[in-house]
């Protein structure tokens, strides 16, 4: 992204959640297709408090890069300003993962938290839900885009894949994307299989973005910022609108959210949070 804007180009990212990827760090040419951790936290914080009830948390943050860290705090931030409250907070790094700790930290809690929340992504996060759920933990466990990993679901599969929920980018079916069946159809004739995760349609909207902004105005990296600042996308991972590059290329995008039940992932609805923390 440094590069591209020192070079005047256009540079996006298909699923970058950290606002520290946008203008104000990298550029006035530079944008994420992804909502930000303020959206992705906030939608599961209030998900979590309002729509299930749940009002007390554990929270498990893998430290190792910035999209794991900030997501935890703006889910932290909008879960307390809600009125829930956190019973203890534990860190790690990915790969140096202590499961029996988790679990002693877990059991030795004053009350039995009404959930997990696991910010981290594969393979650790697959093996504290799998350790956790084998120690006879059954709290329902909530986290962010890092979950909608195949590996995730068949490392858990029907016995440990349940009562778990997130929030993404997009969903693999008709029910979320109206026009899922003709992109997997696509996709199955390109690659001779069906379409078993959001990331292709991330990959795929960057480019549908890029050419109608060239279309449009060509290929003047100012010029295409402009267009894309100043027009509404409707895509296979919802409709996107950036802000301008002042306030840092912001994605206001909305959050699939998605559970997964028998180890397989079910569409729950799209959810834009009623409040969005500062980055």
């Amino acid at each position: 992204a440094r590069a591209a804007q020192e070079a005047g180009i256009v540079g996006i990212s298909s699923n970058a959640s950290s606002p520290l990827f946008g203008s104000t760090m990298l550029g006035d040419l530079q944008f994420t297709l992804s909502m930000w951790n303020t959206t992705m936290g906030a939608v599961i914080a209030e998900k979590a408090y309002v729509e299930d009830g749940l009002h007390s948390a554990y929270v498990i943050t893998d430290d190792f890069i910035d999209y794991t860290k900030s997501l935890s705090r703006y889910f932290v931030e909008c879960f307390t300003k809600l009125g829930g409250k956190v019973l203890r907070e534990d860190i790690f790094s990915q790969g140096k993962v202590d499961t029996a700790a988790l679990i002693a930290h877990y059991k030795a809690l004053p009350e039995k938290p009404d959930f997990i929340y696991i910010s981290s992504y594969m393979p650790d996060l697959g093996t504290i839900i799998k350790e956790m759920r084998t120690a006879g933990i059954d709290s329902p466990v909530y986290g962010g885009d890092a979950y909608d990993d195949p590996a995730l679901f068949e490392l858990l599969g029907p016995e440990f894949g349940n009562d778990i929920i997130w929030d993404s980018h997009t969903f693999s079916s008709k029910e979320a994307v109206p026009k899922f069946e003709e992109y997997n159809a696509a996709y199955k004739k390109m690659f001779n299989r069906e379409v078993d995760a959001p990331w292709s349609m991330s990959g795929y909207d960057v480019m549908m973005v890029l050419a109608e902004a060239i279309k449009a105005v060509g290929t003047d990296g100012a010029k295409m910022a402009k267009y894309m600042e100043d027009h509404t996308f409707e895509l296979l991972t919802g409709t996107l609108d950036w802000s301008d590059a002042a306030s840092g290329h912001e994605p206001n995008k909305a959050a699939a959210v998605i559970k997964l039940v028998k180890g397989k992932p079910e569409f729950i609805k799209w959810a834009i949070p009623d409040y969005l923390p500062a980055p």
